[in-house]
């Protein structure tokens, strides 16, 4: 009787299980969906209340390559400028990161405590209290309109999160392998870069991740900083179609898919590193 009760409970819990983990894939990709069902949709800006467009094409995809609606003109070259603002964020959140959070935990630096709370403290207010004074800052040096203005801003927001973890990870490595560099004649660089960043490959990773996720979802800052078409991303680029007399959404959704490519790509392309660096993590003694 109590092994029939158990079976039924143990079906019962299984079934549950399947049921939320359906419920959030439906819930996660129908969106995304969406996105698609309208791209393939000449007629996307009226609903039909169909779950497939009656003609779905890829004139919206297409066009999008070809660049020959006029909203699209500089299309790949503002996707360019996504790209190298995302990859620049990216870079430099992983290189201040490292570098501090190895000063921090490797160097034994007095007070370094210090560095990383008052970095924490970047979060105390919402970055949109930070925007005017920050195009402020950037006006009066010169940086208006530039890439490298927001780059700083995304590097600012990004980099007191990457200390915090790449810091708490650091602690995971035995301070004997660096005393043993030191003992074979390494400088403090060559212990950062042949011990230390080889050995925090999984949260570099992880780090860098989310500095390009972080700046590729961003849209105020880039909206302040950048204007002309020249400098302009494709996040500021969309919001263009807002301006005109009736929005194509066909083209707005075959862009947000298009654009949401790379960072998925960068995640698949760097998890299996991730996953190879926690397991070669280990340290034999």
């Amino acid at each position: 009787m109590n092994a029939a009760r158990y079976r039924r409970r143990r079906r019962l819990v299984t079934a549950g299980k399947v049921g939320l983990g359906v419920g959030l894939l439906v819930w996660t990709l129908l969106p995304v969906y969406n996105m698609l069902l309208m791209a393939l949709d000449d007629d996307a800006d009226e609903f039909t209340g169909s779950i497939w467009p009656p003609d779905p094409n890829l004139d919206s995809f297409w066009s999008v390559w070809t660049e020959d609606y006029w909203l699209m003109k500089h299309f790949w070259h503002q996707f360019g400028n996504s790209i190298i603002l995302g990859l620049a964020t990216m870079v430099l959140t992983v290189l201040i990161g490292s570098l501090t959070s190895f000063s921090l935990g490797r160097m034994r630096l007095r007070r370094g405590w210090i560095v990383s709370d008052l970095a924490l403290l970047t979060y105390l207010l919402p970055t949109a209290l930070l925007a005017i004074p920050f195009v402020h800052i950037m006006h009066r040096y010169g940086l208006s309109d530039s890439l490298w203005a927001v780059i700083a801003a995304e590097v600012t927001f990004a980099t007191p999160y990457a200390i915090l973890i790449l810091h708490q990870y650091g602690r995971l490595i035995p301070m004997e392998l660096d005393e043993a560099a030191k003992i074979d004649g390494a400088s403090p660089f060559q212990v950062y870069r042949l011990v230390y960043i080889p050995l925090m490959a999984p949260a570099l990773v992880a780090v860098g991740v989310y500095a390009l996720i972080l700046t590729w979802n961003e849209y105020l800052y880039q909206y302040l900083l950048l204007s002309s078409t020249d400098h302009m991303t494709v996040a500021v680029m969309i919001n263009q179609f807002f301006d005109s007399d009736e929005a194509p959404w066909n083209y707005m959704m075959a862009i947000a898919i298009i654009y949401s490519l790379p960072p998925v790509a960068i995640y698949f392309g760097l998890r299996r590193y991730m996953v190879a660096g926690l397991a070669s993590g280990g340290v034999k003694g």
